[in-house]
Order: structure tokens, then C-alpha cells, then sequence
């Protein structure tokens, strides 16, 4: 059985503004940023965050709350070595069903891998 990498929270401002600039795949209930840091450390970092905009702050609390569950229960699954992850809340995250919750995660979470995997190079004329 593979080994599960360290995950690690990310805690300051530029982290997250680093993570926007990398893929996202946003998926019902919430948008997940994905960048690869390209340190070559076999760790992950996950970071959340909730807007205003989705209600007060026991609504953000509560949303975040259910991310940070989610994502612990699903990226030592899904998620890449290497790589910074941001979880953010969307209006719904805080009342969606657990299950329809964690299959939007989970679905973000495959698709940003499969969209980042390395590309396969085909040999160009001056290589044959």
C-alpha cells in the first residue's frame, strides 16, 4: 500500500494568492485551486476559505468546518505530493448533504489530477 504523504495547512496570504494563479475545477458545493509547487517536497498543503458572500460567520465557520473534514477524509486519496490545495465555499457547501459533498471534493479533486498529470511528449521530426 502506498504511503500517504505529510499534509500541512496553509496559513498566510500569499499562499493562497499563489494557488489561484495555478488550475481550478469548481464542482457543486465548492472550487478547488490546485499549484504545484514544483519544491520537490512529498507534501501537501491544504488551505479554505469562505467569502461574505455565502452568509455569516457561523455559516463560514461551518462551511470551512465541513471542507476541512472532507478534504482530510479525501486528498491522502486523491490529492498529489507536491502540490498546494485551496478549498473554497460556495453558497451550498454548509447545507449540501455530506455525501453529494464529498463526491463534489472528490470529483474536483480527480479531475485537477488528471488534468495536471505530465504530458506525454511525441518525438518531433528532428528527434527521429
Amino acid at each position: 500500500m502506498p504511503e500517504r504523504p505529510d499534509i500541512e495547512r496553509l496559513k498566510i496570504r500569499p499562499d493562497f494568492l499563489a494557488a489561484a494563479k495555478g488550475a481550478s475545477c469548481a464542482r457543486g458545493a465548492v472550487v478547488v485551486q490546485a499549484l504545484d509547487r514544483g519544491d520537490g517536497l512529498g507534501l501537501i498543503r491544504l488551505g479554505f476559505t469562505a467569502t461574505k458572500r455565502i452568509g455569516g460567520a457561523v455559516t463560514r465557520n461551518r462551511a470551512k468546518r465541513r471542507l476541512r473534514h472532507a478534504a482530510a477524509t479525501l486528498v491522502p486519496l486523491h490529492g498529489r505530493a507536491g502540490r498546494d490545495y485551496v478549498f473554497i465555499a460556495r453558497a451550498g457547501t454548509a447545507k449540501r448533504p455530506w455525501v453529494r459533498l464529498l463526491d463534489d471534493v472528490e470529483s474536483a479533486l480527480i479531475s485537477l489530477a488528471a488534468n495536471q498529470a505530465p504530458a506525454l511528449t511525441r518525438p518531433t521530426a528532428a528527434s527521429r
